[in-house]
């Protein structure tokens, strides 16, 4: 049975939600990737508003990073394939402060599906998802993450699009995850369909089914009015998610650079990740401006933990999340 369109319009928590995702991804970009704190802090200071990214980025691996196009018409690296495989070159280096990484582009593009059908439409996004990244591209991005070169390489080899996802277990898909769920929160059981079937377009595997859970479980929660704090203590002792299987309570004590870069990984698996974002969500439920900014000053991959992050937070606080600078400085909101 088709699905029955959303109610008209959108609850504060939720535009807040999808605000905190957009503000998270543009506040961290500039630090993305960086691993050495020092050099971080040495290059952008703590970084508190959106800022411009700089060159050399001094932790980037595009110089060892390389994909081979299928053919001409899929090289989604296209006039930024100069680039890869040269030091110091920074992932994000055409972006300006307020715009958005190619993530959170490709997650307004499904958010943008969803206003005019006013349901998910697996189908419309792909081929939306191919015209966006295919020659000549949508975007003026430089990293382009291995599931859609992986994606491109399946479609070049003749895979119906529906099967050229490559498993996967990196955070970023959650990201471009997040607006089906958004938009279908007003009923659990077709948020957790829809967002299942968006995530196994491209980022397919059980690791990845089983950190959509992880995170739905307490965002849907959180939009329905729950307190964020008591949905994660409330999973933390039911133990449903291995995902929830660290002592986040007794980390509350730590500073933040203690618990994210010691105990668990900056990196961008979501064995690591998702834990970062609860702790993190767990932190700084009630003080949403301040957990992007600390997200952002811990480096790794903060894009990513700042796009989910940002989005449970904003959950949590509605309409009074975010701060006036950060609102005005985005350069292409989510229209809700």
């Amino acid at each position: 049975m088709e699905a029955p369109p959303p109610p008209a319009g959108h609850s504060d928590a939720v535009r807040a939600a999808l605000l905190g995702s957009w503000i998270g991804d543009t506040l961290a970009m500039p630090t993305h990737w960086y691993y050495n704190r020092l050099a971080l802090h040495r290059d952008y200071g703590r970084v508190t508003d959106f800022k411009d990214p700089k060159t050399p980025h001094p932790d980037s691996i595009l110089w060892r990073s390389e994909w081979t196009a299928p053919c001409k018409e899929l090289d989604i690296l296209g006039d930024q394939r100069p680039f890869w495989g040269q030091r110091g070159v920074h992932y994000h280096q055409n972006l300006k402060a307020g715009e958005n990484t190619v993530t959170v582009q490709l997650a307004n593009e499904v958010w943008q599906i969803l206003n005019t059908l006013g349901q998910y439409d697996a189908k419309a996004y792909r081929q939306r998802y191919i015209d966006f990244l295919a020659p000549p591209s949508r975007h003026n991005d430089t990293y382009l993450e291995e599931c859609h070169r992986g994606f491109f390489t399946n479609l070049g080899r003749g895979l119906p699009p529906e099967k050229c996802g490559v498993p996967e277990k990196h955070i970023g898909g959650l990201v471009m995850m997040l607006p089906v769920a958004l938009h279908y929160a007003h009923n659990d059981e077709q948020a957790y369909q829809y967002a299942f079937e968006h995530l196994a377009l491209t980022h397919p595997g059980k690791e990845m089914h089983l950190a959509t859970e992880a995170i739905l479980s307490l965002l849907l929660p959180t939009i329905g009015g729950a307190s964020l704090t008591e949905v994660i203590r409330n999973e933390c002792t039911r133990q449903r998610n291995p995902l929830f299987g660290f002592p986040f309570f007794k980390w509350l004590d730590l500073e933040d650079h203690e618990v994210i870069g010691k105990r668990l990984s900056t990196a961008c698996y979501i064995d690591q990740a998702v834990p970062a974002v609860i702790y993190l969500a767990l932190k700084y439920a009630d003080r949403p401006e301040e957990g992007l900014i600390a997200n952002t000053n811990l480096g790794g991959d903060n894009v990513h933990r700042g796009g989910v992050l940002g989005a449970l937070l904003g959950a949590a606080n509605g309409n009074p999340a975010w701060p006036s600078r950060w609102l005005t400085g985005l350069k292409s909101p989510p229209i809700t």
